[in-house]
């Protein structure tokens, strides 16, 4: 009977001493392996782990560092050396940890940051992690960009096209079958676009997104102001669940995202300065500032939106000469990156990633040649016809005789629709085709006058 009460105390000190210890020592996180992103601006750095991270960080001065302690895990990842190409971060380095089981990370800085960290959940590729911004304090000056040194003093400046290669750096958009990156295609093909924009007199290409680094979504239009770009395209890789889906697509800004930001843009008096100019500073005095800017920045979005919905539709024409179309009609789209009511924008989907056979073409050089042609042609095309009035393309285009479009006439067109896409009059159009009515034909063609 005491043999039986004693193996009892035993077993229940057993359970006892089993329920007591820690649960976290049975799970030690794991940094598996540690990410550097450069870019002009800032620095990303990505911690991968094997489970949701439980840190803390503060700064240190004299030297600048960032010190951050990983709760709870393991020291064994090797830490990647820090090349010449980052302005922020000199050097990421193992110290002392605060407690024993603990990771202590540094971070050595070349100038004061705004350290940015949070953890992201598992998405694929990648398991959980831990990110860390640091945006520099101390950028260097801004200078006006050389491409626009023109603008306001010789009549013949070039036309700024902004190329913005969708994703990038810890963001690699949709993966194809065999892991191709979405990031590394749309940059290939940006790239591609904007040697082609160079090479063409009276035109530059601005890319503000030049390598493997992300490029939030709400900096891509204002790096594009800041370079006074007159036109702004997007490229990117669509994808869908299934493998089946495929063809490109040109996307434009849909009338609710355009009255959204447009309201933002009213209640915001930086960007009413920064989009107005001289205006803005004309409107403070009066009583209907509000109404004053409400009706200039509809103007904007106005000749913002029909300038995209006009080049969207010749990309479209020019996409389909040398690829097949998932949409054969440019689709209005909510989308971020094409917000700005003084940069005119449109988004290409190059193709579907997630289609084998697409992916496999996209890859190519000689694929991403023919769609950067075809939408450069494209561009051009309506440059030419509608140039900027102080640019060298208006110059060139006043030393022409002057010739009338032609259009034929599609599904849902009316004469007040072409009128206002071609910005001429409907009294115009009627003249110039001798119209009897306001009456049009699917297939009719129209001469158009020069407005």
């Amino acid at each position: 009977m005491q043999v039986n009460i004693l193996k009892i105390i035993i077993s229940c000190l057993c359970l006892l001493f089993v329920c007591s210890f820690p649960a976290h020592a049975t799970k030690q996180n794991e940094i598996t392996s540690v990410r550097v992103w450069p870019s002009p601006q800032s620095t990303r750095v990505v911690f991968d782990l094997q489970q949701k991270p439980d840190f803390s960080y503060f700064m240190l001065k004299n030297p600048l560092r960032l010190v951050v302690d990983f709760k709870e895990t393991k020291q064994d990842q090797v830490l990647p050396q820090v090349t010449g190409e980052h302005s922020v971060i000199s050097k990421i380095r193992y110290s002392k940890p605060k407690k024993k089981g603990w990771v202590r990370i540094v971070l050595e800085l070349n100038q004061s940051v705004k350290p940015v960290l949070f953890a992201l959940a598992p998405t694929e590729p990648y398991t959980d992690r831990l990110v860390v911004d640091l945006y520099g304090k101390n950028p260097e000056k801004k200078t006006t960009p050389a491409v626009a040194k023109n603008r306001d003093i010789s009549g013949d400046r070039d036309i700024v096209i902004a190329v913005v290669a969708g994703h990038g750096g810890e963001d690699p958009g949709s993966i194809g079958p065999s892991g191709t990156y979405e990031k590394t295609i749309t940059l290939q093909i940006a790239k591609r676009l904007a040697a082609l924009i160079d090479k063409q007199p009276g035109m530059k290409a601005v890319l503000p997104r030049t390598g493997d680094y992300y490029v939030k979504l709400n900096t891509r239009s204002e790096r594009a102001r800041q370079h006074k770009a007159d036109f702004l395209i997007s490229i990117h890789a669509d994808a869908f669940v299934t493998p089946q889906p495929s063809g490109a697509s040109v996307f434009v800004l849909s009338l609710r995202r355009a009255n959204t930001e447009t309201a933002k843009w009213i209640e915001d008096s930086e960007k009413q300065s920064e989009l107005l100019g001289g205006a803005a500073d004309v409107i403070k005095d009066t009583q209907n500032e509000k109404y004053l800017a409400q009706a200039l920045l509809d103007m904007s979005m106005d000749h913002s939106m029909r300038t995209g919905m006009q080049v969207a539709d010749e990309v479209t024409k020019e996409l389909a000469k040398v690829t097949k179309m998932h949409k054969k009609r440019p689709q209005a789209a909510s989308l971020a990156v094409l917000k700005s009511p003084d940069i005119p924008s449109i988004l290409v989907e190059t193709g579907f990633i997630s289609n084998p056979q697409e992916e496999r073409l996209l890859k190519t050089r000689e694929h991403q040649d023919k769609l950067a042609k075809a939408v450069f042609k494209a561009v051009r095309s309506h440059f030419e016809k509608n140039p900027p009035d102080d640019s060298l393309f208006a110059k060139l285009k006043a030393q022409k005789p002057k010739e009338n479009s032609v259009h034929k006439v599609r599904s849902g067109e009316s004469l007040s629709v072409l009128a206002n896409q071609y910005g001429v009059s409907v009294a115009q159009i009627k003249q110039a085709n001798n119209l009897k009515t306001n009456r049009l034909l699917i297939g009719q063609t129209l001469t158009i006058p020069r407005s």
